[in-house]
């Protein structure tokens, strides 16, 4: 039997009784399975459902955070403004925003859909891997950020040239430039002419 087709767990070991489990997919996105999401990012990595969020300040500054320093997969990384898994039939906009509720305390005002992506990355701190099916979507924030501090280490609005600072320093999630060049036509439809 194809493990990709039904629950999995590491060989040996039973996920734990409060395991959280992801949408296995196709390259093209059709829910073939799940599995328990550490399982999922071992590698080589088994492709699964996720999404990742975009947020802009009205002046076109991209909301970033920091991602808490405890986190079993890519800590202390700056990334974008959220990443994360659905649930299993869970819808990915709704997942994003439960999210950004979630790790921000924001509620993102006019959330649009980006389109997808599909990569991997392996992350050569954990030796964990993000093969993932990503939904994306872009969105305007006007408040400030709450952040969980369990999932958020630290938050900041950054410009382009910022941006590019933090990855040529290498201090930016492996799956970022991945993510925003495949969001980029639908960051620079929300944001002001030349900001992106």
């Amino acid at each position: 039997m194809n493990p990709a087709h039904t629950d999995t767990a590491v060989a040996g070991e039973a996920p734990p009784n409060d395991a959280v489990f992801l949408e296995l997919v196709t390259p093209d996105g059709r829910t073939v399975g799940t599995a328990e999401k550490l399982s999922a990012h071992r590698a080589p990595g088994s492709l699964h459902r996720a999404f990742s969020v975009f947020l802009f300040d009205r002046s076109g500054r991209m909301l970033l955070q920091r991602r808490a320093l405890t986190k079993y997969h890519s800590p202390g990384v700056w990334s974008n403004t959220c990443c994360g898994h659905p649930l299993p039939g869970e819808r990915p906009d709704l997942a994003a925003q439960r999210r950004v509720r979630e790790e921000l305390g924001l509620v993102p005002a006019l959330l649009h859909r980006a389109g997808t992506v599909v990569y991997r990355h392996p992350d050569p701190l954990t030796g964990l891997v993000e093969h993932e099916y990503n939904h994306l979507f872009v969105g305007h924030v006007d408040e400030r950020p709450a952040p969980d501090p369990a999932e958020v280490h630290a938050t900041r609005l950054v410009t382009r040239e910022e941006l590019a600072a933090l990855t040529d320093a290498g201090l930016g999630s492996a799956w970022l430039p991945t993510v925003l060049t495949a969001a980029l036509p639908a960051v620079r439809r929300v944001t002001p002419a030349g900001a992106w």
